[in-house]
């Protein structure tokens, strides 16, 4: 016989017992000193796969030289030990079930994924369970069997691409979506990665200028990312949105033409080839030791979008084959970069739509001060149907409105320019805002391109200076918040009425009396309304800043521009905001 012994620990905490032992024993049937049994014994042991021997009770009581090497990160190889002890950063749980089904039904289990971390160690590994039987055919134990997948490339593959599913889909903006791609191939595939795009996928940029015939050819894109496991991006000769130059001849232009990437794992750098016509590209590959190369096109819609450049320096390894995931990566980039193109020209379209439509010149009159701001969200939904308005009555009176039409994007700007210009024509008629509201109402719920479910919300009132009141009434719309000469602020109770656009015509004018020095704050909900905040809370926040903004500045418009920025401040703006201010003059 040949035996092993290993000491034990049994029981938890303060009860648990030392000196117990577990013992192993091997018939010595055959000798092991030579033969079948040596090398089965020999073969076992050096496996380069984790192999270990688990009893009914999910002890080890075997395993062999690799198993050992994966100890430290992975502690339940130890003669004796359970899975079912607790080792913090390791849940074992999930095997335990595995290895009891196993016990029970006698049915392997092949390549089940696991994950653990354990003193800084993370490992990824492929568990395959197989049952043990004794001589009376009874389940005895159970033999895992653990490939370490934790460095594999091919895993490294798969998780970059996971996390581009992620990444790149979670913004619509083309220059961080190209600056992405970069940054998630490096170092994964490649040294040295560059996203070039063409002017027009470039909302803001300064157009190209073609320049004279040079034999440098002419400049088509501008640089959209860059990324390199050198800090700096060394080498890039071009900042983000500068002018990139594509030489005749180059796999850029090749890859342009023909639509399929250039793969060149050892890159040709000697006399003759297109690097004559860039000397200074030709000395950075130089400078930075690149040596092999992939360049892929963005391609959309069967649109030709951009280009990505692969290269590799500090890693000696050449492109392979494998390394042509980059194209599925690419495509991904490309898809993501064809929605933000198409996103971005729908709100810069809407956004001017909506600038047009919003008045330019707007004016108070000899006894009120006026003030607006107008600023658009910066969410992916786009630009929204916020909109204001003064209008000049008889008598010297002014209609303040301000208005929010459900949705975003053009529809939501052409509803509401349709919108303003049925309140101005109903202002003209000199009704009541009560009246005006029920037959704005009603002639937006009987429009054939109407509104959705919710309609518009609106806060119309109106300013008599022989009297100084103001009567005004609101269509689902939040109250405004006034100032009085003292420095107070209220938000009178108005009743709330419907929205817009549903064709209920509930609405109720309010009257207030407002002095001389009184101001007047017509908003919409994207002052006031955050994802962690409520109405109320908007509201407080709004009349503190507008006691500050108040007490620190003398004119209207730098209330207005302190009151957002105190409560927009440098965070992008959840939803668009309409603002409109009136002040009451002597």
């Amino acid at each position: 016989m040949r035996a092993e012994a290993a000491p034990l620990t049994l029981g938890d905490g303060a009860g648990s017992r030392q000196g117990a032992w577990l013992v192993s024993a091997i018939p010595a049937t055959i000798d092991l000193s030579i033969g079948i049994g040596t090398l089965r014994e020999s073969l076992i042991s050096s496996f380069p796969v984790a192999m270990a021997i688990w009893d009914k009770n999910l002890r080890c009581v075997w395993f062999n030289k690799a198993a050992e090497q994966l100890s430290d990160g992975y502690p339940f190889y130890r003669i004796g030990r359970s899975l079912t002890e607790v080792i913090e950063g390791i849940d074992t749980q999930a095997v335990q079930d595995a290895m009891r089904k196993v016990l029970a039904d006698g049915r392997p289990t092949i390549d089940r994924e696991a994950r653990w971390s354990h003193r800084s160690q993370e490992r990824a590994m492929s568990i395959s369970l197989l049952p043990l039987e004794g001589a009376d055919g009874r389940p005895w134990g159970v033999c895992s069997v653990a490939l370490d997948f934790s460095n594999s490339k091919a895993r490294d593959h798969l998780d970059l691409l996971r996390e581009a599913g992620i990444r790149l889909g979670s913004t619509l903006d083309v220059m961080e979506t190209a600056e992405k791609l970069a940054e998630l191939a490096v170092p994964v595939l490649a040294d040295y990665v560059t996203v070039d795009l063409p002017d027009a996928m470039l909302p803001g940029a300064e157009p190209l200028q073609r320049p004279a015939a040079t034999e440098a050819g002419i400049p088509v894109f501008r640089r959209a990312g860059a990324a390199s496991v050198h800090d700096g991006v060394p080498e890039s000769l071009r900042e983000r949105k500068e002018t990139v130059f594509v030489p005749p001849g180059s796999p850029f232009m090749e890859v342009l033409h023909s639509r399929r990437p250039h793969f060149e794992p050892v890159l040709d750098t000697s006399p003759g080839t297109w690097l004559d016509l860039v000397p200074d590209r030709a000395r950075t590959i130089h400078a930075t030791g690149m040596h092999s190369l992939i360049v892929i096109p963005l391609e959309a819609c069967g649109d030709v979008l951009g280009v990505a450049v692969f290269g590799r320096t500090s890693n000696p390894a050449p492109f392979s084959r494998d390394d042509l995931l980059a194209e599925e990566l690419v495509t991904r980039a490309a898809l993501s970069l064809d929605n933000a193109r198409q996103y971005t020209r729908e709100r810069l379209t809407a956004l001017a739509l909506q600038r047009d439509l919003l008045p330019h010149d707007l004016c108070g009159s000899s006894n009120v001060e006026v003030a607006s701001r107008y600023l658009p969200s910066d969410t992916h939904e786009g630009v929204g149907g916020d909109w204001y308005d003064a209008i000049h009555l008889p008598g010297d009176r002014i209609a303040l409105v301000v208005g929010d039409v459900t949705g975003h994007g053009i529809n939501a700007a052409a509803a509401m320019g349709r919108l303003r210009t049925a309140v101005r024509t109903l202002a003209y008629l000199d009704l009541p805002p009560d009246g005006l509201l029920t037959h704005l109402d009603h002639l937006m719920a009987n429009d054939a391109r109407g509104f959705d479910a919710t309609g518009a919300t609106c806060l119309y009132a109106v300013y008599d200076p022989q009297t100084s009141r103001c009567t005004m009434a609101a269509a689902g719309h939040p109250p405004p918040a006034i100032v009085t000469p003292s420095g107070d602020v209220t938000f009178p109770s108005l009743p709330t009425g419907t929205p817009i656009g549903v064709g209920l015509g509930t609405f109720q004018s309010h009257d207030l009396h407002l002095p001389a020095g009184t101001l007047l704050a017509l908003y919409t909900d994207g002052l006031i309304e955050t994802r962690q905040a409520d109405l109320d809370a908007g509201m407080a926040r709004l009349g503190d800043a507008l006691v500050q903004a108040t007490l620190q500045t003398a004119t209207l418009e730098r209330v207005c521009a302190a009151v957002i920025g105190s409560i927009v401040g440098d965070a992008p703006a959840e939803d668009d905001i309409a603002v409109l201010m009136a002040r009451i003059q002597a």
